[in-house]
């Protein structure tokens, strides 16, 4: 078998040491698997701690003159007749949210008015009090390309075979089924939805839930409970980790894709087991996602599942953002590295991105019946709407080519087409960008406080609607743009987009790649572990 993973560093005796182990890590892969995380200019973290620095000091400076009612603060805060309960707001969020977040606020929550396709309407609005209030202008921004929705297949659209399945399906059955589906919610069409999802996944049964984040944080508690330990990728997403927390199982977790920080783990949990009494743990369950959405990293599969059988645990993935935009056949992260499924415990998923729809899914063997029964989500929640499973049944079949056609085969092509030629483009003007390089998530590196606002307000100055996240949902010196790529993109949007990125890039010297990227093979073998969370 060949590998074309390459990368090239100095031989020494660390490396004699572990290379034997990198044979058996690169017999695991089928494809090459590259990954770049470069590691942050130092000059641009100091300056980056130093802006936040000054932030502070003239944070608590207008806070000082707020108190003597000298700037005005539209703040929500507690009533007097409130104080001697516990509080609603914590002084640093309220302190983080007056004196940095709502100065660039203008950035999120902005109205569209269109299908938020490869290109958008956006309502333009203005703000005269630094953002504390908005006012619409009445003038809509036309054709803005849309590089931050997660429609990653392009079936967000309001004509062609979905929507016209949707309207039909939505003269016949209605918009809303106002019941559960052990009552009288349950409709032919879910039954119909389940199995394609079953079909396209290659497994057993799948059962469907109306809302993506209640699929994680409702169902993680009825697979494991006390007795039981999670172990969660640090970067697991907020749902995931509700869940695992609502199970009340111990949790630990492990460094972001680091097979040996996750191996340590499951070492230690079979020699020792339970705390205190140290019986063996009723179940060990892993728990990943495929795509992690701010990182663009994608989970070593082959790794996680050879460690899974080695130690006898279960493992619970997400696929949210990885179904229908990773693999030759559009299946997700178990079809990108040519997997069995039946290695997959738990095959969880979303149809909120790449079907253009609205909710998520449980897959697997023998597992299913368990949850209709067991999982609040099924038994509490109402039956998701016609319209919405509709549109999941065509777009799915769609991918498989049940439809008769290779529109659904195209759009995956072209999707992975798509991804590497912007991460590509974006390297070689000078970006450092993160994850991996079949990764549809995009982030790209801002690091400074002043140039998240700055870079989201020039691009959509240039007609360019982007994503920026800055801290607390990144570290405080990672602040990005996280850009999602579409197969609903053109090459001449993206040749638009990255001509705009680059001259943006430009005005706020943002290409600060120095082309030291971590070899990606040896980023598992950092010795660096976090510590474990008991809950």
């Amino acid at each position: 078998m060949s590998h074309s993973v390459v990368f090239s560093v100095k031989s020494t005796p660390e490396l004699k040491t572990i290379w034997p182990h990198l044979q058996y890590i690169l017999n695991l892969y089928s494809r090459p698997f590259i990954e770049s995380f470069e590691e942050t200019p130092m000059l641009v973290a100091v300056l980056t701690y130093m802006g936040y620095g000054i932030l502070t000091i003239f944070g608590y400076f207008r806070d000082y003159l707020r108190h003597w009612k000298i700037e005005k603060c539209y703040i929500a805060t507690e009533k007097e007749e409130q104080k001697d309960f516990v509080p609603l707001y914590q002084d640093f969020e309220n302190f983080y949210t007056r004196n940095l977040y709502m100065r660039i606020r203008d950035n999120w929550n902005r109205p569209i008015c269109s299908v938020p396709g490869a290109k958008m309407d956006l309502l333009e609005r203005e703000s005269h009090d630094y953002n504390w209030t908005f006012k619409y202008t009445g003038r809509v921004v036309q054709d803005v390309i849309n590089l931050g929705s997660y429609n990653y297949l392009g079936f967000a659209e309001n004509t062609g075979p979905c929507a016209d399945s949707v309207a039909e399906v939505t003269m016949k059955y209605g918009v809303g089924v106002a019941s559960t589906r052990q009552e009288t919610g349950n409709l032919d069409r879910h039954e119909e939805m389940e199995k394609v999802v079953a079909r396209f996944l290659g497994v057993e049964s799948a059962m469907a839930f109306g809302m993506g984040f209640a699929t994680n944080s409702m169902n993680i508690p009825a697979l494991a409970g006390k007795g039981c330990l999670i172990l969660s990728d640090e970067l697991n997403h907020a749902s995931l980790v509700l869940g695992a927390r609502l199970s009340g199982s111990t949790i630990r977790v492990f460094k972001h894709n680091n097979m040996q920080s996750l191996e340590k783990l499951l070492s230690e949990a079979i020699v020792h087991g339970q705390p205190r009494t140290h019986r063996p743990w009723k179940k060990i369950l892993i728990v990943v996602e495929g795509i992690y959405s701010m990182e663009g990293s994608i989970v070593r599969l082959p790794e996680v599942i050879a460690l899974k059988k080695r130690y006898q645990a279960y493992l619970y993935l997400d696929e949210a953002h990885s179904i229908g935009a990773l693999g030759p056949r559009g299946r997700g992260v178990v079809d990108y590295f040519g997997l069995d499924t039946s290695d997959v415990d738990v095959m969880m998923g979303t149809f909120t991105k790449s079907f253009g729809a609205a909710g998520g899914y449980i897959a697997g063997k023998r597992l299913i019946e368990y949850l209709r029964c067991n999982s609040h989500s099924a038994v509490y929640a109402t039956s998701m709407s016609p319209p919405v499973v509709e549109q999941i049944i065509t777009s799915m079949k769609c991918i498989m080519g049940e439809d008769g056609t290779t529109i659904g085969r195209d759009r995956v092509r072209q999707l992975a087409d798509n991804t590497v030629y912007f991460r590509k483009r974006l390297r070689e003007m000078g970006f450092i960008t993160y994850g991996n390089n079949d990764s549809p998530v995009v982030p790209m590196m801002l690091y400074m406080p002043a140039k998240i606002g700055a870079f989201g307000r020039e691009m959509l100055k240039r007609n360019i609607g982007v994503v920026v996240v800055g801290f607390p949902a990144t570290p405080i010196i990672e602040s990005r743009a996280r850009f999602c790529i579409s197969a609903a993109h053109t090459k001449d949007m993206l040749d638009r987009a990255l001509s705009v990125i680059s001259e943006v890039g430009d005005l706020l010297q943002l290409k600060y790649s120095r082309h030291r990227k971590l070899p990606s093979l040896l980023r598992h073998l950092d010795n660096d572990v976090y510590e474990d969370i008991d809950d």
